[in-house]
């Protein structure tokens, strides 16, 4: 008799050692987020109604350009620890009842139909059943000062990868019996239980990717990867490049915001907002770059909403015009042109603030500052003056 098989992709994890806001498993890898690449995996194996991607709601924008074409079930919300994920996962296909339940972390895309189906073939005899690769090194046991104790056989060492299977009921009454407590994977549960695990072949294109270097050696595997080259799902992008410039008067006051960062001076820039001439320009640009006008059209200087409004709210509103469009920001680079307040003590400060606001990752957001020899209005020190280009990538339709 056919098995019904369900999986449920964890993907609520920030991935802060991947080291960038942007959580990893909604990076392109070939054009495609890493959470697409698994879900078009399974997809082969399974009906739509029976794949559950569990997520972070605070990535709802990320999750929907992952997902744009797909009829997927509604995502189920994350817990606070990944075992906690996981229970609400498989608690979300208790109406679908299926005979077996593939549990796969979103940071691995390189999963192949081989290794799934090995995974399924192996659950006809066992409790579980998770793929495997050896251990090839060395191994070293220290003590607290990492002093080597011993050197370890490695000839019944294995590295465990996912996804990892189970019988439905099994697993579901191990993760409700063992709630609260962590373990490093799912099958450390039946293990406590005593129940069978079998280990199986698994891939070295399914290791997990953890940090950013993970992403080049993925992208080897991926151009030998004939599935991957022939899958009309790929999304494919095209670069825009948007520019900014805006301008605001001195007025008597004790500091100007810039770039998001207050910087003491012996004046204010005058504006309805709160003037902040670096956000304002990067703002059009970001407009610019989507072809969606400018920053006066979104927020009009007569509509006394906005008097005094913080300027991140309009970069904020480009932002997020960006990602409904299924973009991301790839760089920004601000210039800033005055012959006072001195700039250069604060970059630092504004990187790290407009990279906040743009959620991307501060290597890739640059202000500098430059005068105009003493000519002009910035000269004479009567205002300041700042320009922005912007990177945009957007999916090709």
């Amino acid at each position: 008799m056919t098995k019904k098989i369900a999986v449920v992709i964890v993907a609520a994890g920030s991935g802060n050692r991947f080291g960038d806001p942007i959580p990893k498993q909604y990076h392109l890898l070939g054009g495609k987020p890493l959470l697409r690449h698994c879900i078009d995996s399974f997809i082969r194996h399974m009906p739509i109604e029976l794949i559950r991607v569990v997520y972070n709601p605070d990535h709802q924008d990320w999750y929907n350009t992952a997902v744009s074409g797909m009829s997927l079930p509604n995502p189920v919300v994350g817990g606070a620890t990944r075992q906690q994920s996981v229970l609400n996962g498989l608690k979300s296909l208790e109406s679908e009842n299926p005979d077996y339940v593939l549990i796969h972390d979103a940071a691995r895309p390189g999963i192949s139909d081989d290794v799934i189906t090995r995974v399924v073939a192996a659950l006809a005899n066992h409790h579980g059943a998770i793929p495997t690769l050896p251990v090839l090194d060395t191994i070293k046991q220290t003590d607290n000062n990492g002093v080597i104790d011993r050197t370890v056989s490695r000839e019944q060492l294995h590295r465990a990868q996912t996804p990892q299977g189970f019988r439905y009921e099994t697993i579901l009454d191990a993760h409700r019996q063992f709630e609260g407590r962590e373990f490093t994977d799912d099958a450390a549960l039946l293990e406590q239980l005593h129940l069978d695990v079998v280990c199986v072949e698994g891939a070295v294109t399914n290791d997990k990717i953890t940090r950013r270097d993970d992403i080049g050696r993925a992208r080897d595997w991926l151009k030998n990867d004939p599935e991957t080259k022939e899958d009309t799902n790929m999304i494919r992008e095209e670069f825009r490049t948007g520019t900014g410039f805006d301008v605001h008067r001195f007025a008597p006051g004790d500091h100007c915001i810039l770039c998001g960062v207050n910087v003491p001076h012996s004046a204010r820039l005058d504006g309805h907002s709160d003037a902040d001439v670096g956000l304002h320009t990067l703002t059009d640009a970001l407009l610019g770059a989507i072809g969606a006008g400018d920053i006066g059209q979104h927020f009009p200087p007569s509509d006394m909403k906005w008097k005094g409004a913080a300027s991140d709210q309009f970069v904020h509103h480009a932002v997020n015009l960006i990602r409904e469009r299924g973009g991301r920001i790839v760089n920004v680079d601000i210039t800033l042109i005055c012959e006072r307040p001195k700039i250069g003590p604060h970059t630092s400060a504004m990187r790290a603030k407009v990279a906040e606001i743009l959620g991307i990752d501060v290597e890739r957001v640059n202000v500098k500052a430059t005068t105009t020899e003493r000519l002009g209005f910035t000269g004479r020190a009567e205002g300041i003056a700042a320009q922005a280009a912007v990177s945009v990538a957007l999916p090709m339709t």
